[in-house]
């Protein structure tokens, strides 16, 4: 079993309740299971200003999958929920980013982990640290 982390976001149609649809949707997850979650914090969107603030969480899951099995996954459940991928840093009703898998380094076209920005992130940093 891999322990990675995960960051959630959502800043549209009731984010909170976004979250719990998101960890729901994890929790099906083929031999993956979640072991840990952050409270929600809600913090100011990045790039445009003119957009709701945002709901933050960040989970720790043990899984059997691969990391690109399991962004895909996630990628599956962004799409389930109708995320919309028009505006780079936009609004969106979800939003799932792998930051680490296990103490693997990946640096492939779809995946770059550990997440190159999270380090540069409240946002990841105080729910990841709530966790750790």
């Amino acid at each position: 079993m891999t322990i990675s982390y995960i960051a959630l976001g959502s800043n549209l149609n009731n984010p909170k309740k976004q979250l719990k649809l998101a960890l729901h949707l994890i929790s099906e997850i083929s031999n993956t299971r979640i072991t840990t979650k952050s409270s929600v914090h809600e913090t100011k969107p990045l790039g445009p200003q003119n957009q709701p603030n945002f709901m933050n969480q960040v989970i720790a899951v043990e899984t059997q999958l691969s990391a690109h099995e399991l962004l895909y996954a996630l990628q599956a459940i962004e799409n389930l929920m109708g995320r919309v991928r028009t505006v780079h840093w936009g609004p969106r009703i979800i939003d799932c980013d792998i930051l680490s898998f296990g103490d693997e380094i990946i640096n492939t076209d779809d995946l770059i982990v550990p997440h190159p920005e999270m380090y540069n992130r409240d946002f990841v940093l105080v729910p990841l640290a709530e966790i750790l």
